[in-house]
């Protein structure tokens, strides 16, 4: 297993489900264009990567915690430029937050708890400002960055409280011992809220040659629009799937899906559920392009496990066959029957797949243990009550996070089905009865 010492940063926008329940498609093509094309560079220019882009977030690590911060101002003053010459209703209000530490790097994604304390400090961030943890503060260069403290929060999900700072405003005090102050700025309302201190550190061939920021977000959706037209549509047109998921982790994948989803919004080129969920597979790199949403992988097995996803019902069949011989031929127990567990889902016996998944935890799947904390905010009461009793048998601490959000929010469809109303599924209250067992 391969780990490293990175910056965890996570963004996204604003009120992005009440807006796109609101918007036309096409709307919300443009909003996630110009989004796209306003901080992908950012994070490209302070050494950034990319690990997933999915509709209104982005989840990017770095090598050093200073410039990772920097990528965070530089993105709100760049908003601030952006946001100053279109109308109200195309603005872009992004919340930016930050935290460091060792995490699994498997397929292309990262795991673990300094991923989860990210993802749920970006829960309580503000539009506009710039959090990170107490670990980014005593890592980064306070002398390049100045900080002010927030308070200490109690992360659903995470033991003890955790210490939250964030960038202040200019003009700029910095609280670094012997430091002299960083930026002199005359005014709010002349220079961005952060002074362009991260902004003038990135070369103007990467801002679009230096050309009107306002218009670059318009100039890439017109771009994306055009392409998108004469891309190709994979699947068909979505229905409304299900609930937004919170899971220990935050879980990125599927708190993005849900958004793309809300309100029958589909992908930026009109991918399907199906297709979006392949998203979630371990392996797989999303991100936005001219032409919309492309997912790219290398392996094998999860290309095949796409493919059944994909197909007809009345196609799958040889399909299926070739997933299970890839497979197969898988020598890792753990991983063999994660994606068993993920051809299942495929073939949307989700039910069956929970056995596999158990099965991979049992053999020392990281994998299986996230997606079996994702289940618990699937849409199916009955999948969900199957996903509280793994998480109870085997006692996943790593979902307990899920297991609140699940304990305090009743599901849709719980309290349905049954007869004369004897054995009505519940899935909160098994949510509620589990959590018994972690306390205990």
């Amino acid at each position: 297993m391969k780990t490293a010492n990175l910056a965890i940063v996570f963004t996204d926008i604003k009120g992005f489900t009440e807006r796109t329940s609101r918007q036309t498609l096409e709307q919300n093509q443009r909003m996630l264009q110009a989004h796209h094309a306003l901080l992908a560079p950012l994070f490209k220019a302070f050494g950034g990567r990319i690990v997933k882009s999915i509709g209104d977030a982005f989840l990017a690590t770095f090598e050093s915690p200073t410039q990772a911060v920097l990528s965070g101002v530089a993105i709100q003053d760049r908003l601030w430029h952006y946001n100053r010459g279109v109308p109200e209703a195309e603005q872009l209000h992004v919340r930016v937050a930050i935290n460091v530490g060792e995490v699994r790097l498997e397929a292309n994604d990262v795991f673990g708890e300094p991923v989860n304390i990210a993802a749920r400090v970006e829960g309580i961030a503000e539009a506009g400002e710039v959090y990170f943890t107490e670990a980014v503060y005593l890592a980064m260069n306070k002398a390049e960055v100045p900080s002010r403290e927030v308070g200490a929060f109690e992360l659903k999900g995470i033991p003890g409280k955790i210490r939250v700072f964030q960038v202040p405003r200019a003009p700029y005090r910095v609280e670094a011992p012997g430091a002299g102050a960083i930026a002199e700025a005359p005014g709010e309302e002349s220079l961005p809220p952060y002074g362009n201190l991260g902004l003038s550190r990135v070369p103007e061939s990467l801002l679009d040659g230096g050309g009107d920021l306002s218009a670059l977000g318009q100039r890439a959706a017109a771009l994306g629009q055009r392409a998108a037209a004469g891309a190709v549509v994979l699947g068909q047109q979505a229905t409304v799937l299900g609930r937004q998921a919170r899971t220990a982790g935050g879980s990125l994948v599927s708190r993005m899906m849900d958004a793309l989803r809300a309100r029958g919004v589909q992908g930026p080129a009109g991918l399907s559920p199906r297709t979006l969920k392949v998203l979630a597979v371990g392996g797989c790199v999303a991100v936005l392009s001219g032409v919309g949403l492309v997912v790219l992988t290398r392996d094998p097995a999860l290309r095949a496990i796409g493919a059944v996803e994909s197909a007809p019902k009345a196609e799958r069949d040889p399909l299926v066959k070739e997933a299970r011989r890839i497979i197969g031929e898988e020598k890792d127990a753990g991983r063999r029957f994660y994606l068993q567990g993920r051809l299942d889902e495929a073939q949307e016996n989700t039910r069956r797949s929970l056995d596999d998944y158990a099965r991979a935890v049992k053999a020392g799947s990281a994998h299986a243990e996230d997606r079996i904390a994702e289940l618990l905010a699937h849409p199916q009461c009955g999948v969900r009550s199957a996903a509280v009793d793994a998480v109870r048998s085997l006692k996943l601490k790593s979902a307990l996070g899920a297991l609140e959000d699940l304990a305090e929010t009743r599901g849709a469809d719980d309290g349905t089905g049954g007869l004369f109303g004897v054995g009505k599924c519940d899935s909160q209250a098994a949510a509620q009865s589990a959590l018994k067992v972690f306390k205990d």
